[in-house]
C-alpha cells in the first residue's frame, strides 16, 4: 500500500508546523512543500466549495499516487455528518495518507465512528488529528480522547466555528487575544492532549502577513506546552518552525540537567545557575530532549 508519511498510529511524526492546502488548488501542492512544513493539511471542507470538492478529490487521489513530496500528508475531510464523508473516504481506496484531520469531532465515539469505516477503504491504522472543539457538544467530550489515543495523530482546536455554533459575535478581544470562553477551550484541548499522550497542536493564526504578531503568538503556545501549530499560509512556516524547535541554549540546559540527575542518582534536588531544579525540571528537560530528537 503507497502510503505518505509516518502512519504507525503517529508514532514518530515531527508535527511543529501544519499548512492547510485546498485540496482543489492542485498546483499549490508543491510550492507548500517547499516551505519547510513538517505537514500539509490538504484540505476537503472548509476551504473547498460544494461544486469544487469532487475535483479537491481527484487531486488527492493524483497526490498521494505521486512520489512523496516531503511533508507528512495529512488530508482534512468534510464532517462525519456531512453529505460528504462517503465520498471522501472512497478518494483514498488504498491511497493511505499519514493522516486525516476530522474537523467538528466530539469525543471519543466520533474517532470510533469514523474507525469504523476504515476497514472497507482500506485505512485501518491511519492516525486521525481531530478538531476537538468545533461544536458546544465537543468541549464536554475532550476528556475521552485517552480513551482512543492510540488511533490519534495529535488533538487540536479551532477558535471560528464554535463562536458562530453558539451565536457569539467573535472569539477575540480588539487586541487579537481570546474572550474567555475561548481560552478555556484552549486550555482544555492543551490538557487533554496531554492527558492522552499526543501532540497538542495550537490553532491558526489568521493575520498572515502579520509575522511579528505570530512570532508572539506562537511562542507563548509553546511555552504553554503545545507541540506545534496549524499554518494558512506559507509565510508563516518558518516562524512557527523556529517557535516549537529548542534553541541551542535551551537544550544544552536541558542536557545539563540530565547529566545532573544521572551523575548523582540518590538525590532529588540541586542547584544550578543559582535556581533549584527537581524531578519536575528533569521531566521537561526530557521532553525538550526527545523533541529535539525528532
Amino acid at each position: 500500500m503507497r502510503t505518505h508519511g509516518i502512519t504507525d498510529e503517529g508514532a514518530g511524526m515531527r508535527l511543529r508546523s501544519l499548512l492547510f492546502v485546498p485540496a482543489d488548488r492542485p498546483e499549490r501542492f508543491a510550492k507548500a512543500a517547499s516551505t519547510g512544513a513538517d505537514a500539509l493539511i490538504i484540505d476537503l471542507e472548509d476551504s473547498v466549495s460544494r461544486e469544487h470538492k469532487e475535483a479537491g478529490r481527484q487531486a488527492v487521489a493524483e497526490l498521494l499516487q505521486g512520489p512523496p513530496l516531503g511533508p507528512h500528508i495529512l488530508v482534512r475531510i468534510n464532517p462525519l455528518d456531512s453529505a460528504f464523508i462517503e465520498a471522501d473516504l472512497m478518494t483514498f481506496a488504498g491511497l493511505r495518507p499519514a493522516g486525516i484531520v476530522l474537523p467538528k469531532a466530539e469525543g471519543a465515539r466520533s474517532i470510533v465512528a469514523l474507525e469504523a469505516n476504515f476497514l472497507k477503504h482500506q485505512l485501518v491504522g491511519t492516525p486521525i488529528l481531530p478538531i476537538a472543539t468545533e461544536t458546544p457538544a465537543a468541549i464536554f467530550q475532550l476528556g475521552t480522547y485517552a480513551e482512543i489515543s492510540s488511533s490519534l495523530a495529535g488533538l487540536t482546536w479551532g477558535a471560528e466555528d464554535l463562536p458562530a455554533a453558539i451565536g457569539a459575535v467573535t472569539s477575540r478581544e480588539d487586541d487579537g487575544s481570546y474572550t474567555p470562553p475561548y481560552q478555556l477551550a484552549r486550555s482544555l484541548t492543551l490538557f487533554a492532549a496531554h492527558a492522552a499522550g499526543v501532540s497538542a497542536i495550537e490553532t491558526v493564526f489568521p493575520d498572515f502577513k502579520n509575522l511579528d504578531g505570530l512570532a508572539v503568538y506562537a511562542s507563548r503556545a509553546a511555552r504553554d506546552g503545545f507541540t506545534g501549530m496549524m499554518a494558512i499560509h506559507p509565510s508563516q512556516v518558518a516562524t512557527i518552525n523556529s517557535a516549537f524547535t529548542p534553541s541551542e541554549n535551551e537544550l544544552a540546559q536541558a542536557q545539563r540537567i540530565v547529566e545532573i540527575f544521572e551523575q548523582n542518582p540518590g538525590q532529588s534536588a540541586f542547584a544550578l545557575n543559582g535556581k533549584m531544579i527537581d524531578f519536575p525540571h528533569l521531566k521537561q528537560a526530557r521532553r525538550i530532549l526527545e523533541r529535539a530528537s525528532k
